[in-house]
């Protein structure tokens, strides 16, 4: 993807521009070495490996399965702070249609994401701080497997992440190829929406294709559904508030016999919410929807309902702390803090659950600001040419949350919403 080179701000950024070529390097070697969920041997390696060269004071393997963490200390650590940063490891599931040489070497596996590139650039932030060490903390990275639909996160977590690790607050970002480079994204409310799975079994009575009287048939009773369900978000969720609710495959009969109804139909599809109450009361109208409808036409349908990841929350403070140190990177012009969110799904909300903290959207995207191509598409690649900025933005999280000027009595005055921010961590 070719874009002109980005021009950003600091010290950070500019130690991190230094060894782009190497940080690229090892983006293209993981994006040839794809795995899915819980399987990131080979890329949990190399982040070990680089972990070592960047001279990391801890490295803690096996946390979550396959995930990693990392512990840098800063020059000082009298202020107690603790600031987590994480990136997600695992590829996707999809065959890579991509020509250049560092295309997937993995059948039916691919880095269709970006999650390449984010690995890459907490190495890259890793790097940086532990060679500068310009802060009063500690640095927690966090290399995540397992985030596309193997709830990595909450895997960690469960295995005593946050115990092991108490941080204050957790950042994290995700590429946005809707973006140009050089921009940031967030919000200080929901940055993306809840996933639930629906799965919808539809029974009837079979027969044949030529008699249908005598049959109750689930495709019929299926479609009137479909129909049904649509009018739930329209007549039940406010104007102001969003939800989606998709039914995305329907299996049914047999497609050799053109002629035999079958005795029953599923159907599977997703819905998502922003709100807990919005979420709560679209299960029920699904059940009550899906019921009544099959029961009018003579058959029975059975809703199964599983909720798969929450919904992305920003904290508010953490949000406009991340805002801030973004618009120190990169100008006032090249920050959206009101970023409209996304009805994608991200397993990171699991962490802000648990932890004070900020989800970003990092541009990628051509200089036009639409993406070469979107995320999950088979010939997807991630821009190395934003490796240096979102590693410095990582580090920017840690340097002023944990400034070495607050090891001081002389302060920077309060009015500035960096301070406030650390202060609020103490």
């Amino acid at each position: 993807m070719l874009t002109p080179r980005i021009k950003a701000h600091g010290r950070a950024f500019a130690h991190i521009a230094a060894f782009h070529p190497e940080l690229t390097a090892l983006r293209r070697d993981l994006h040839a070495h794809p795995e899915i969920g819980f399987e990131e041997h080979y890329t949990a390696q190399r982040v070990v490996e680089s972990l070592k060269v960047c001279g990391v004071d801890e490295i803690h393997t096996g946390i979550g399965k396959t995930g990693v963490v990392a512990v840098i200390h800063g020059q000082r650590r009298a202020s107690g702070r603790m600031i987590g940063l994480r990136a997600d490891m695992d590829a996707l599931p999809m065959t890579e249609h991509n020509d250049f040489a560092w295309k997937s070497t993995k059948p039916g596996m691919m880095h269709g994401c970006g999650h390449d590139g984010h690995t890459t650039m907490l190495v890259g932030a890793a790097r940086y701080l532990a060679e500068t060490r310009q802060f009063d903390g500690t640095a927690v990275l966090i290399f995540q497997p397992g985030e596309e639909g193997f709830a990595g996160a909450k895997a960690m977590i469960e295995d005593g992440l946050f115990e092991r690790f108490p941080v204050q607050s957790v950042y994290g970002m995700h590429n946005w190829p809707q973006m140009k480079p050089g921009t940031v994204g967030v919000n200080p409310g929901p940055m993306m929406a809840s996933a639930d799975r629906i799965t919808i079994e539809v029974t009837g009575k079979g027969g044949h294709g030529a008699h249908p009287y005598q049959t109750v048939d689930p495709v019929l009773v299926s479609a009137h559904i479909i129909t049904a369900v649509q009018s739930i978000v329209s007549r039940n969720v406010r104007a102001i508030d969003s939800a989606v609710i998709s039914i995305c495959a329907m299996q049914a009969g047999d497609m050799g016999a053109f002629s035999v109804m079958p005795g029953k139909a599923t159907l599977v599809g997703t819905v998502r919410t922003f709100n807990a109450e919005v979420q709560n009361m679209i299960e029920q109208r699904l059940q009550e929807v899906c019921s009544g409808v099959a029961l009018g036409l003579g058959a029975a349908a059975h809703v199964k309902y599983e909720r798969i990841y929450p919904a992305t929350i920003n904290s508010a403070a953490e949000a406009r702390f991340a805002a801030d140190v973004a618009q120190k990177l990169l100008g006032h012009d090249h920050v959206d803090r009101n970023m409209d969110p996304s009805m994608g799904a991200e397993d990171f909300s699991f962490m802000l659950q648990a932890k004070p903290g900020a989800y970003l959207r990092l541009g990628q995207g051509l200089e036009s600001g639409m993406g070469g191509c979107y995320l999950h598409n088979s010939r997807y690649d991630f821009n190395d040419e934003v490796l240096p900025l979102g590693a410095a933005l990582h580090a920017g999280l840690v340097e002023h949350g944990m400034p070495l000027a607050e090891a001081t009595d002389k302060a920077v005055p309060t009015t500035s919403p960096l301070s406030n921010h650390a202060r609020s961590d103490a």
